[in-house]
């Protein structure tokens, strides 16, 4: 089969697309043929090996894939510790779900990981509550886009999306935000963009925060919010770490951080299951529209993360195996 392997760390350019033997399911495995798999930011820190989990070579990256079982079936979408930059994975049927009509293989994938990472980032993290304010940085992105759109639908007062163009700002605005702020102004004072929040929510502090940047961005979110409120983060797109949280600091303010990382749900499936029911039936009743960020030739797939890291791309990103 064709497969993206990676036998050196870096960035995009250790990529490789190579032929190697199908993959052997293991006990409790099935064998499915791909159609479409997933691209997110967490492969690029994989990539370099700057990922939560230390990586060993040679891999395949990728945790997501639509498919059908090898042999015949219908189309799921499933979760995979690795492996899914391929024309074929071994999943196991129990991190599979069954892709309704009329969603397509980019939504599917849009809300299996991302979407399933707003979902808990609402609801488990940082438990929304109809009323308060959420900022969501980063919020034409896979996860953002998604978390938008879940938090108005779950009563949030006021949504502020961040994002680093003029046309993600209005991307964010489309999907439902009420107000978009420049992350961007954060590079130099981290002040600068505490202000800048709060004047987007009405000269208020903010209740939740859903995080991904690191560095400055996370500073200045942090000081933004109100007594009792949460930030929840979940990834360093920055690659700078932020200042260090004092626990003093925290209970002089009454403020909340909480990390998110999906991958400790795959052994409590039951979590995974409530958020991806939901969100797939949202996706084929129309109440809920993924972005979709573009379907890159699998040969393509150092451009995929040249673009992804880069920032050139909103929504989901797909890779197609049969090109």
């Amino acid at each position: 089969m064709r497969a993206v392997q990676i036998t050196r760390f870096g960035g995009p350019e250790v990529l490789d697309v190579v032929d190697l033997p199908d993959p052997v399911p293991g006990e409790g495995q099935q064998l499915y043929e791909v159609t479409a798999a997933g691209v997110n930011f967490a492969d690029t820190h994989q990539v370099e090996n700057s990922y939560l989990a230390p990586q060993e070579l040679p891999l395949v990256p990728g945790a997501e894939f639509v498919g059908t079982p090898a042999g015949g079936g219908p189309r799921v979408v499933g979760l995979l510790a690795g492996g899914g930059y391929a024309e074929k994975v071994a999943a196991s049927p129990r991190l599979t779900w069954p892709v309704p009509a009329g969603v397509s293989d980019e939504q599917a994938l849009a809300v299996v990981l991302q979407g399933a990472t707003a979902w808990h980032l609402l609801r488990t993290s940082a438990h929304l509550a109809p009323g308060e304010s959420v900022v969501v940085v980063a919020g034409a992105g896979g996860v953002g886009s998604l978390a938008v759109q879940l938090a108005k639908r779950w009563g949030a007062g006021r949504v502020i999306a961040t994002a680093s163009s003029p046309a993600k700002r209005a991307l964010a605005q489309e999907l439902g935000a009420d107000a978009t702020v420049d992350p961007g102004l954060a590079e130099d004072d981290p002040k600068t963009f505490t202000a800048a929040l709060r004047e987007a929510n009405g000269g208020h502090q903010v209740d939740v925060v859903l995080e991904m940047t690191g560095g400055n961005v996370f500073d200045g979110a942090l000081s933004a919010l109100a007594p009792f409120g949460r930030l929840a983060a979940y990834g360093m797109a920055g690659r700078t770490p932020p200042g260090a949280v004092q626990a003093p600091a925290l209970m002089g303010t009454s403020r909340a951080v909480v990390g998110f990382w999906l991958a400790h749900c795959f052994s409590r499936p039951a979590m995974l299951d409530e958020a991806v029911t939901d969100l797939l039936g949202l996706v084929a009743e129309g109440a809920l529209k993924p972005v979709s960020g573009g379907r890159y030739p699998l040969s393509a797939v150092r451009e995929a993360h040249q673009d992804l890291r880069a920032r050139r791309t909103s929504g989901k990103l797909a890779l197609d195996p049969s090109r």
